[in-house]
């Protein structure tokens, strides 16, 4: 699991629709993770490992939000995540560094119709490490997603987030089954030495 050139981490939805309180798409303990996700970026940024920001966007109109979540539209057609609207927009404390790469999807995995996999390969990484929000949607379709398409997959544990601890520990286990790697920020900056 040591960090190599080849790994790339990957920050998923920590956009202030997913993390203010006022938020109706707000998960519960998002905010929490926040100074992980830092450190995480911080400690990749400090061995030049690519960063990937990956921003969930849609229609006002909703067209292109899954018919499962389309209740969540607000009235008069302006659901969460519109480009250009505060909600879009990443939480106070992160941004995009010059030379950062930045995907935009539309589901919970950011490989579903996105050029993730094309970068990735174009990068040389192999390994993926991954940290946001929501840990039971958006980051586990794309740590599924990531292993299917043969990436060796790392989630820190304390730099993702779900709406509450029992549907974290419950993911979490449900992914180191299927292969895996769950390590806290501090293991897996560890390895970076």
């Amino acid at each position: 699991m040591a960090a190599d050139p080849d790994t790339a981490i990957i920050c998923i939805d920590m956009q202030n629709d997913f993390l203010l309180p006022s938020s109706p798409l707000c998960v519960k303990c998002g905010m929490a993770c926040l100074p992980k996700v830092q450190d995480a970026l911080a400690a990749a940024r400090a061995k030049s490992l690519p960063v990937i920001w990956v921003i969930r966007e849609h229609d006002p109109s909703g067209l292109d939000i899954e018919y499962t979540r389309a209740h969540l539209l607000q009235a008069g057609g302006a659901g969460g995540t519109v480009p250009g609207s505060k909600g879009a927009e990443l939480v106070e404390g992160l941004q995009v560094a010059p030379g950062e790469h930045v995907v935009i999807k539309k589901r919970f995995s950011a490989f579903l119709a996105t050029h993730l996999d094309f970068m990735l390969r174009r990068l040389g990484v192999k390994r993926v490490v991954l940290c946001g929000v929501q840990t039971p949607n958006c980051i586990r379709a794309t740590a599924v997603d990531a292993l299917g398409h043969d990436y060796a997959v790392t989630v820190l544990a304390d730099a993702t987030a779900s709406k509450s601890e029992a549907v974290q520990e419950n993911n979490l286990e449900d992914m180191r089954c299927m292969g895996i790697t769950t390590v806290t920020t501090a293991e897996w900056i560890a390895t970076l030495s």
